[in-house]
Order: structure tokens, then sequence, then C-alpha cells
């Protein structure tokens, strides 16, 4: 007999219900769950409950609250006064249906719960006002050797100081009444803060310095902070004691302020909450914002040894629109740290495939530089001074240097060395590469980055992570008035060997672009100027890479070591198998460029019926005999010949040019045409 059971699923049982915990159990969790101290016990009576509700050893400090019900819809309203936090939860209650009377009733008891914390919350307040002003006015005035602001390296600016060494600060409404204070106990370096019971803290602020004379107020959280802001800027700046506070202070000033410039400096920390508050402020009470741009707050910024004060008060920036006439009443030459190939003050990009030759040639424009050498392919040379971040290949680069000072007689070089790659385009990566920089006896004239991909946070196709890569050059170009190279790959394919890599915003914010084009079939490579946005062109340079022992340099095995440096060589003569397949070339390149200059992924195209009309039009051919020039099959004729020594291939309807040199040399006189 079949048992049915093993087809149905097994035997069949009672769906087991899940039973809740108890009410007490589930409020406790849903306080431990907002991130506030839990009391020891629940008790359900409807009343105003109070607990320590943070990591305090104060008795009477009980900022934490509740009010629970275990009749009608079990709930309860609980929060924290210290930390502005007011949570409403329903029970569990299993299957339990609801009543429109216990929606009612509940929502009845959630108001009078929020009643009794209000009423609460008002006769402390009133209580710690009295307070507050006996202990304020009894208070010593702060020292600077007071252990807090040794440590922050601050004045007191009017703090105070309690009886057991304390550091004391006032919060005050926007009318001037003082509403609590916040105690600083650094007795171990931690700085630990508290505000006193009671007391009114939300909204409440404290400002630093005065408004006599016009400019910019700053906002800040903390009372570190915002002294940190006033003694470098010599602005005041308003304490606002918490990212929470920074929307309803904010708010504040400019209902009594409207026209005031408003400038909130928010923290960099972990969650990221200084920065959302800050925006929430910025975007609703029009202030503007300064996000600190490493991990910390301003103090921790200017105590890193950056500078606060140029990050706050950036230098003036000229009028935006000037008239035209005052824009060219000067003449403003173009200058050349390398004529015809490297710009002052310009962005610059070196691309080529891996192991094409880029980085000798780069390093030969840098070291002619750094080495005053007074041309470069005879093209005037200005001396510089070179910084060139490495980020791979720290070892060949030492021989390749090695072998140019050698090869050159070089003396002393202008120039140093990175020690490794970093992400340039992060606030970290910059500011450490902007330091080290500063640390230099001399400003440098070019800053080198090989390769673009080790800076690069993020991705190489991508937009806005090229856009951040950008920004960061600008800002280095801008700040040590230099000029920026990059140097990047081309990709893989064939088609893309004439232009860089990844995204199109690249080449769209160059002032100069430039391909190599490796050394092949004995002709040697090639250096092609593909954009010059100021200038005209340069015509290509051809080199070869000449071996060079290096003297005093033996490998593990005493064999003396070598490296290569670039020697300039003269134009080549493009391979001819005979005048007469010379001839066929020059007449496809002629026809191509008289029929439009197509291309066909970044190549040469010539189609079958634009080469019969230019033979037409041009050489007086019949339409047959133009037919048979075009024909693959006909022996000894241009189309046949050049398809024979796969100097063209099929393409389409027509052909493209196979061979790279040539067709490197007709895309540049094409775009030389166009320029």
């Amino acid at each position: 007999m079949t048992d049915l059971s093993k087809i149905l699923g097994g035997p069949w049982s009672p769906s087991v219900e899940p039973v809740p915990q108890p009410l007490e159990a589930q409020f406790l969790d849903a306080i431990r769950r907002s991130g506030i101290d839990a009391p020891d016990q629940i008790i359900l009576d409807g009343n105003l409950h109070r607990f320590r509700s943070g990591n305090t050893t104060k008795r009477l400090d009980r900022a934490g609250w509740y009010v629970a019900h275990d009749d009608g819809i079990p709930c309860m309203t609980f929060g924290c006064w210290r930390r502005d936090i007011t949570i409403t939860i329903r029970a569990d209650a299993g299957n339990k249906k609801w009543s429109a009377a216990d929606e009612m009733a509940h929502i009845a008891r959630v108001a009078a719960a929020k009643k009794k914390r209000d009423i609460e919350i008002e006769r402390d307040r009133g209580v710690a006002a009295n307070d507050v002003e006996k202990i304020w006015s009894g208070g010593a005035q702060a020292t600077p050797d007071h252990p807090y602001l040794r440590r922050k390296g601050i004045q007191p600016h009017g703090a105070r100081v309690t009886g057991d060494g304390r550091l004391m600060l006032p919060l005050f409404s926007p009318d001037g009444e003082l509403c609590s204070l916040q105690y600083i106990d650094d007795s171990h370096g931690q700085g630990e803060k508290r505000y006193h019971t009671g007391g009114q803290t939300g909204g409440m602020f404290w400002m630093l310095g005065t408004l006599d004379e016009p400019g910019t107020l700053y906002i800040a959280e903390g009372f570190a902070t915002a002294a940190t802001i006033h003694q470098v800027t010599g602005r005041p700046c308003v304490v606002a004691y918490s990212a929470g506070s920074l929307v309803p202070v904010t708010g504040s000033l400019r209902e009594q302020m409207p026209q005031q410039d408003l400038v909130i400096v928010a923290d960099h920390d972990e969650s990221g909450i200084g920065q959302k508050y800050a925006e929430q402020a910025s975007a609703k009470h029009g202030a503007r914002m300064v996000l600190i741009p490493i991990k910390g707050d301003a103090n921790d910024y200017q105590q890193a040894g950056h500078d606060l004060n140029l990050l706050l008060t950036p230098p003036p920036q000229q009028s935006w629109l000037i008239p035209a006439d005052d824009y060219c009443a000067k003449p403003a030459p173009i200058k050349w740290l390398i004529k015809g190939w490297v710009q002052s003050d310009a962005l610059v990009m070196v691309h080529g495939p891996s192991g094409g030759g880029k980085t000798f040639v780069v390093l030969d424009w840098c070291l002619s530089m750094a080495s005053q050498k007074p041309t470069w392919a005879n093209n005037k040379v200005r001396p510089g001074n070179i910084v060139y971040l490495a980020g791979e290949g720290h070892h060949g680069l030492r021989a390749r240097i090695a072998a140019w000072k050698h090869h050159h007689q070089a003396g002393p070089l202008n120039m140093w060395l990175s020690r490794s790659g970093c992400d340039l385009n992060t606030p970290e990566g910059y500011l450490s590469t902007s330091a080290s920089l500063k640390q230099l006896p001399v400003t440098p004239d070019l800053i080198v980055i090989d390769t673009l991909h080790r800076f690069l946070a993020g991705d190489e196709n991508s937009a806005q992570d090229a856009k951040t890569m950008l920004d960061a050059c600008a800002r280095m170009m801008q700040e040590f008035n230099c000029s920026v190279l990059l140097v990047h790959h081309t990709g893989v394919s064939e088609e893309a060997q004439h232009r860089a890599r990844g995204s199109s915003a690249w080449r769209g914010a160059l002032d100069i672009e430039i391909s190599i084009i490796p050394a092949k079939e004995g002709q040697p490579m090639q250096i092609v100027q593909r954009k010059s946005k100021d200038a005209e062109l340069s015509n290509e340079v051809y080199a070869n890479l000449l071996k060079v022992e290096i003297p005093g340099w033996i490998d593990e095995d005493d064999q003396p070591i070598t490296s290569a440096v670039i020697d300039i060589a003269t134009k080549p003569v493009l391979s001819t198998e005979g005048n007469k397949l010379s001839k066929h070339r020059k007449l496809f390149e002629n026809a191509w460029s008289a029929t439009g200059a197509e291309e066909r992924g970044g190549k040469p195209y010539l189609s079958r019926s634009g080469f019969i009309e230019y033979l037409i039009n041009n050489l007086e051919l019949t339409e047959a005999s133009a037919a048979m020039y075009a024909r693959p099959a006909a022996k000894g004729k241009p189309i046949s010949e050049l398809l024979l020594g796969k100097i063209i291939e099929h393409c389409e309807h027509g052909w493209i040019v196979l061979d790279t040199v040539q067709a490197d040399a007709m895309m540049l006189s094409a775009l030389k045409k166009s320029a």
C-alpha cells in the first residue's frame, strides 16, 4: 500500500503560532535597539519614569524616560532628553485585533505620555536654569594651561572651570538666556562631555568673538572646533554643541541676521552625521558649508599641520566677467617648458600601449628640463623643477635615470620622485601629496603622474571618477602654478591605439594630447601630437631606444646592467616594395583625401565608388579602366598590389589602411588640415 504521508509531506500536525515575549521584555529590547541604555525594569502603570540613559555614574543624571501601558493597546513612549530622542512603540500581542476604541485610547495615551514628558521637562528646565546661573557665576575663569585647552591648542575664550577642575561652557537661548552648561572632564585625556541635568540643550548655542566688524560668521559643532576656527580666521564662530543642533541654531541666526554670511564648518566623522545635518542646515537656511577634507574636525585638521585658514578663507576670486577689449589688450604668448610639446600651466597627457616607450619619452623631457639641457629634438627647453609621481616600476625607473645621466653626461638634477602611488582624487591622497610638495625647497614647474591608473581611485571609464581626478589636477596646477602631465595607456584593440583608454572626459579636459606609436618592423617609434588647444600641432618626432650600459651597475651574475634612452631619429622613408608600389600608396592616399577622408575604427577608409570616381575625375581614366584599377584580382593594378602587400584590407564596400605607419601619417595629415 502506498504511504501517502510521504507524498503529502509527512503526517499532519497543527501549526504552532509564535508566542510573543512578555511586554516588559519587548519594551526593554526596544529601548536598547534605540541606542539608549535601558533601565533595570519596566513598570506598566502609565506614569512617567526616569532612568540613567548613558554611561554616567551621576545619581541624579536621569535623562532617560518612559511611559508604558499594558491595557487596551500595550504601548510605550520613551526617549532621552539629553539626546533629544522620542519614540513610541506598540507591543506584539499575538493575533489580537484592535478595535476602533482601542485605537482611540492608544492615541490619547500617547498624547498624555508626551504631555507628562513636556511638563516634566519644563519643570526640570526651570530648576536647571536657576542652578546653572549659580554654578556659572561661581565658576573660576579658565586659563590656557587647562589640560583640555592645552591638548587642543586653544584659548579659553571665556570658558570657566568647576571646583573639581572640569571645563565649563555655557549654552544660551537665541534671547540670550543661560539655559544649560556643558562640562568637559579631561582627567583621563578623553575630553568626556556631559550636560547639566535637566537643562535645555537643543538649539542652544554660544558665540565666540563678536560681530563688531562685517564679515563671515562661522558655525561649528564643538567648542574646540569653534575656538580653532575663531583663532585661525579672526572671525566669530558659534558653538552649536551637537550635529543635531546645527539646523535649529542656523535657523535662529538666519532669523536674527537675514543678510549675514553664514558658513557651517562640518565635521568629517565616520558616520557622516556631521555632514548630513550641515547639509540640511545649509539647504534650509541659506548658509554655505565647508566639509573638513580629512576624517575629523577643524581642530584635528589644524593640528595635523594643514592650513585651515586657506580652506575657510580662500583667496578672493577676480571678477568672472571682463570686457573683451580688456581681455585682448595685452599680448599673452604661450609659455613652453619644451617648445611646441609641453606647455606651461597646462594639463598634458601622453598615452601609448604598454611597453611602447611612453615612459622613456616622458623621462627624456623631464630629465632634459631637470638637467638644464638646452634643446629636445631641436625644440627649446626651459630649465625647470620636476616632480615625478611614480606609481609603478620603481626599480626600472632608477636604471633609466642613471642610464640617461650617463649617456648625456648630466650633472645634478632638479627632480624628485615619489616612493609609491596614492589615490590622488581623494581628499586624503591629495592633501598628503600637497603636503609633500610643500616640503620641497623649490616649487615644481611640472608634476608627472605615471601612470594615471595607479593614482586614480575609481574607474577610468566613469565620467564622474574622471572628473574627480581632473579636479585634483586642476587644483594642483592652481596651488603650485605648474603643469601636470598624465601618463596613460591606450586601449587593447588596434583601432584604439590613437586615443587614451577610458572616458572621453579625459581628452576634453586636456590642453595637449600626445600619442606614442611603438617601433614596428624596423621603423622608429613615433611621437605624435593629437591635440594642442592653444597652438598649431607640432610635427611628429621619430625616435629609437638606444641601449646604454650603466657604469658600476652589476647584477647578481656580475653582468653589467643596461637600460635605454631616447635617441631622436630622422623621419623614415615609407617602406617601398619597388617604386611602383610607392606610387600605388600615394594614389590611394590622394583618393582618400579628395573623397572626404573617411575612417572606420580610427583607420583611413576609402570606398570603391569613391576611388573610381577620383580616378575618372583626376586621372581622366575611362570608367572601364578605373574599374580595372579597383579590381582586387587585377595583377599589377593599385588595389590588387596594395592588398597583396597587406597595406590595405577589405572593409564594407571599400578598403581600410592596414599599414600602421601609413595609417597614422594619413590620419595626422587630415587632422592638421582640419585644425
